[in-house]
């Protein structure tokens, strides 16, 4: 048994009321730009950008679109996303955010104070979604910082295997709001948003039962490699980024259009409308991130502490039968085990199974008890045998299960077809809820015996 324990601070909170959210608009919808006009901080006129956007159409790519849209949040999504952070108890720790428009040389100064690789320019653009995070949505700010505890390390491990820059590990924080879960309108799921087909290129398992791209190492892991891969294409952390949201295909076109430029800023007119804004966004959530502290935003405050083991088992499980052998709550254990989108552990090869730590060593001890706990009905499928229907000959009746099965033909009666069967009419009208002899050609019969 891999042993892996850690102050689980948020996660179990999260994902219930995750799960109540619009999943597709988790991140950026909270950007909305009702207040904003986002369309009078691009760099070129609009009348360009659409004729540069008519000539190619946007090729399918394995990345996935971004999770956010431009449209402005409803009231109603508003007191929905205000709902689901009510979990927060803000006794201790309340949030009182900066209301004044600071000046532009502040935030100016502040991202070049940034220890960071890459590079944190200042524009309108970026200032309008700074103000975005510190402004109308502090309380969501106060929820990633705090998620962050559990998160970041875990990415900054990966990063850091793979020589990465740590700045990206604010990337699920405009992807997916830290939400494990999130599954957007498009199909991408997880942390880290990856499309299906991305996430199997990268080695991740999607199918009925397991998709890892909801599984918090693996995902992180197959991130950081794509990643890598991009930036040893392109050799510039903001085209990386462009490239993660909309396809490299599509940053491959702006760079020809914009003459073999190979700087975001210089292929910005060039780019799907959605990915220029995504850079603007990545480092407004960096700023926000940061300097959340300078803007009055705490972290929210921890609901509950966990400490949690990790089971790895080959052996075919229903997450029932842990829950109920185990006395775990069945949410708690789907928080726990966000990949196993069926509640089941498929088996053939080894998987983890994610436990409360006190509760591991009493998995072990009753390891064959949880196995056989209605295994018939929750995992074994009819998987091992099945009668198959067998068809009689002499009556043209077939057996299914113990069953057989008689269709009633021209100028049957009941007393015909119970001597048939040798059974009583009685019996045929019980067997089958008949009040009285009246039968119908082409109607089945069942004979129980």
């Amino acid at each position: 048994m891999k042993k892996i324990i850690f102050i689980f601070t948020l996660l179990c909170a999260i994902c219930a009321h995750a799960q109540e959210l619009r999943t597709d608009s988790i991140a950026a919808d909270s950007l909305g730009t009702d207040s904003i006009d986002v369309e009078s901080l691009e760099l070129v006129p609009m009348e360009i950008v659409d004729s540069i956007d008519s000539i190619a159409a946007i090729e399918d790519t394995l990345i996935a679109r971004p999770i956010y849209d431009t449209t402005a949040l409803t009231d109603l999504e508003f007191r929905t996303m205000e709902w689901s952070l009510r979990w927060l108890d803000t006794t201790d720790c309340v949030v009182v955010h900066d209301t004044t428009i600071l000046p532009d040389s502040v935030y100016k100064a502040r991202l070049q104070a940034m220890e960071c690789i890459i590079e944190m320019p200042f524009n309108e653009s970026v200032r309008a979604f700074i103000l975005r995070y510190v402004r109308r949505n502090p309380k969501q700010v106060a929820r990633m910082m705090r998620m962050g505890e559990y998160y970041f390390p875990l990415f900054e491990e990966t990063l850091c295997k793979y020589n990465l820059p740590y700045e990206l590990k604010y990337l699920p924080v405009i992807e997916s709001a830290l939400n494990p879960t999130a599954r957007s309108h498009a199909g991408a799921a997880g942390l880290w948003q990856f499309m299906p087909a991305t996430g199997k290129l990268f080695g991740l398992e999607v199918n009925s039962l397991v998709d890892e791209r909801m599984d918090p190492l693996k995902a992180t892991d197959a991130a950081c490699r794509f990643l890598s891969s991009m930036y040893t294409l392109y050799g510039d952390w903001n085209l990386v980024i462009a490239a993660y949201n909309c396809g490299s295909g599509n940053v491959n076109k702006a760079i020809r259009r914009s003459g073999g430029k190979r700087d975001f800023w210089s292929i910005y007119p060039f780019l799907p409308r959605e990915t220029r804004n995504y850079v603007p966004i990545f480092i407004a959530a960096n700023y926000a991130m940061y300097y959340g502290p300078e803007h009055g935003i705490c972290k929210a405050p921890i609901e509950k502490t966990m400490l949690t083991d990790t089971i790895r088992t080959a052996q075919r499980m229903h997450l029932l039968q842990v829950s109920d052998n185990l006395g775990i709550d069945i949410n708690e254990l789907r928080r726990l085990n966000p990949q196993y989108s069926r509640d089941i552990l498929p088996g053939g090869k080894t998987y983890t199974l994610c436990l409360p730590a006190e509760k591991a060593g009493l998995f072990i001890d009753r390891q064959d008890a949880i196995m056989a706990y209605k295994a018939d009905s929750l995992i074994n499928n009819r998987r091992a045998e099945i009668d198959l229907a067998k068809v009689t000959s002499i009556t043209g009746s077939y057996r299914v299960n113990g069953v057989t099965y008689y269709t009633i033909k021209k100028g049957d009666t009941l007393g015909g077809i119970a001597k048939k069967f040798h059974c009583s009419v009685k019996q045929l009208k019980q067997w089958n809820g008949l009040k009285n002899d009246n039968i119908r050609e082409g109607k089945k019969l069942k004979i129980c015996k």
